[in-house]
């Protein structure tokens, strides 16, 4: 492989279209390449290695949890070639996916629980609504939203403070799992609805839909797909950026 490129040889190298090229580098996804006397850009091995890194992060299609900032963020580190910032968000990343991998593992269990009426849940903690968003890696907004918008009511203490159980967070980890695999709220709130008002009812002739079960475990299944593909990316990227780190120091 030659040391420099044109902008059209590494559209064709990479698979891309030389305009995706020149975006690239104006979001700083790349180095800056140099150019020539007549203007030309000039790319290098680095150049390509950092645009099969870019690619390789932006397959990923999981956006909760702010992964897809993290994914960019990683990216554009990269491209300043600090590779150990690099390789330190990767493996940050990495814990996140896992983390939201058990999310939406224990969103099925809780589900196939409540189906079965099995609604045991001991009620051990007692959070704010701040603590509960933190715990769940979401917004405040976000979940008022979703209490605005009648998938879940918390419980108030005599001073009017919401205050959310383990039970509530039961619930609130269904909700995220499923709103991560773009269900609607209006289709979250029809499934929830019937879980809570008869775990064992015959769901499929209640609403008008597949049953709920099927459709809340196959969003988490898919959520999962997505997740274990997003890991199996990160540990490639962590593999690039080790081999950049030792050809381009």
């Amino acid at each position: 492989m030659k040391s420099t490129y044109s902008t059209s040889e590494i559209a064709k190298i990479i698979g891309i279209h030389p305009n995706t090229v020149r975006l690239y580098e104006e979001i700083e996804f790349i180095t800056k390449p140099t150019r020539n006397a007549n203007g030309y850009r000039i790319f290098t091995d680095l150049h390509i290695d950092q645009f099969r890194l870019a690619r390789l992060a932006l397959q990923v299609e999981v956006l909760q949890s702010g992964l897809r900032k993290q994914a960019i963020n990683i990216i554009k580190t990269s491209a300043r070639c600090d590779f150990d910032k690099a390789l330190e968000l990767t493996s940050t990343y990495l814990e996140n996916i896992v983390a939201e991998r058990h999310n939406a593992e224990e969103a099925i269990s809780i589900v196939e629980h409540s189906l079965l009426g099995d609604s045991t849940c001991e009620e051990d903690c007692s959070l704010t609504r701040k603590e509960t968003a933190d715990f769940l890696h979401i917004t405040i907004d976000t979940l008022r939203n979703w209490e605005l918008n009648g998938l879940f009511t918390a419980k108030r203490k005599m001073n009017g403070y919401r205050v959310y159980t383990s039970s509530d967070i039961s619930t609130l980890k269904i909700i995220k799992s499923l709103r991560c695999a773009n269900y609607s709220l209006s289709s979250i709130l029809r499934m929830l609805s019937v879980i809570s008002d008869n775990p064992r009812a015959n769901i499929r002739t209640t609403i008008d839909t597949s049953s709920a079960k099927e459709d809340i475990i196959t969003a988490c299944d898919q959520l999962l797909s997505s997740l274990e593909h997003a890991t199996k990316n990160a540990d490639e990227i962590a593999t690039l950026l080790e081999k950049m780190k030792t050809k381009y120091k």
